[in-house]
């Protein structure tokens, strides 16, 4: 038998290091799962952590991938630092998707192209997943439901309402009913940073995001009032800090980068709407955003090794015959070890009695 028992003062340098250990534990694990499935271990590795960087082009498939990871993450770690505990950046991205993709394709009816319309569209996208955090914001606010349950739901109805645009009134007449809507001009695509690629100028949309979170967090006192409503709440009520205007402020914010990532995604990579317009991205940046010790610099290291997962995953399937679950795997081993090395820092076991 055993116990956990509170330590006196937890590590500060174990607190910083337990990422690091616990993507180690996740390589080691992750060996040993290749082992057992008749996969070398060495072979599986160099697939998931060395192929994405061995060239350029590697290099800016992982910008592509770290781009919507960094955008939720930076959204989560503002809810989270305020304890507001919404999941539901996925819905918000979709929603962003929509809300700027519906604006592209209106555009690009009237042929309208450029710098200009390119903005409209970006900042529809942010404006869609600014309303879909609201309405988890007013349900919040006007009937103290429960925000995690709320936002999570709300990603499926936005899933739901993305599958019937694209499948109804915004399908592509020439896409052979595949469920998606028609193209993007290029007029209306995001310019690429790197020629020949696809890292586009989203990239740098996110990386401006971590300064300005980091500068917002930690610099302005609206962060400031944030983060002390998270930490000691009575406090904060004390000081006059308004609780309703810091869950209208931090789902708001968490919208409007959630539904950038989305925008982003449907005129970067993707170049139009379809059914599925994120392989989970707003669920993977709530592990992003806890690896990255909610800081925004620490999730910009750490959306590069979900990047790596998501690639690396993808380059098991083909290579070594590994099914795509491959990828949540170590997702998720890397979340437990995360999880399990937190506990360790904050508590002893105390076997016996």
């Amino acid at each position: 038998m055993f116990s956990l028992q509170p330590r006196a003062a937890p590590s500060r340098v174990m607190s910083y290091a337990s990422p690091v250990i616990a993507v180690l534990l996740t390589t080691a694990c992750g060996a040993i799962l290749f082992a057992l499935l008749g996969k070398s271990p060495l072979a599986g590795l160099s697939v998931f952590f060395w192929e994405p960087i061995r060239n350029l082009r590697g290099w800016t498939e992982i910008g592509v991938k770290c781009t919507p990871l960094i955008l939720c993450a930076i959204g989560y770690a503002i809810c989270y630092r305020s304890s507001i505990m919404s999941i539901g950046a996925e819905g918000m991205l979709v929603a962003g998707a929509i809300a700027g993709g519906g604006v592209g394709l209106m555009l690009d009816k009237s042929g309208g192209s450029g710098a200009l319309v390119i903005g409209l569209i970006v900042i529809a996208g942010m404006l869609g997943g600014m309303a879909w955090a609201g309405i988890t914001a007013l349900l919040k606010d006007r009937f103290n439901t429960n925000e995690i349950l709320v936002s999570l739901m709300l990603v499926y109805v936005a899933q739901l309402l993305l599958s019937y645009l694209v499948t109804g009134p915004w399908r592509d007449p020439m896409g052979f009913n595949f469920p998606q809507s028609k193209p993007f001009s290029d007029g209306l695509l995001l310019p690429m940073l790197v020629k020949g690629t696809r890292l586009n100028l989203g990239f740098m949309f996110a990386l401006l995001s971590v300064a300005a979170a980091w500068i917002f967090m930690g610099r302005s006192f609206a962060g400031f009032r944030l983060r002390v409503g998270g930490m000691a709440p009575m406090a904060a009520r004390y000081a006059g800090f308004s609780q309703r205007k810091a869950l209208w402020l931090t789902l708001i914010i968490s919208g409007a980068v959630s539904g950038l990532a989305g925008v982003i995604e449907a005129i970067g990579p993707v170049g139009q709407l379809m059914s599925t317009m994120s392989p989970g991205y707003g669920f993977a940046a709530i592990i992003v955003a806890y690896v990255g010790r909610l800081h925004p610099v620490g999730i910009l290291f750490s959306s590069f090794v979900m990047a790596l997962f998501y690639i690396g995953g993808e380059l098991a399937q083909s290579r070594l015959g590994l099914p795509n679950a491959i990828t949540g795997v170590f997702q998720g081993m890397l979340l437990f070890f995360l999880l399990a090395a937190d506990v360790l820092i904050a508590y002893r076991i105390r076997w016996g009695k």
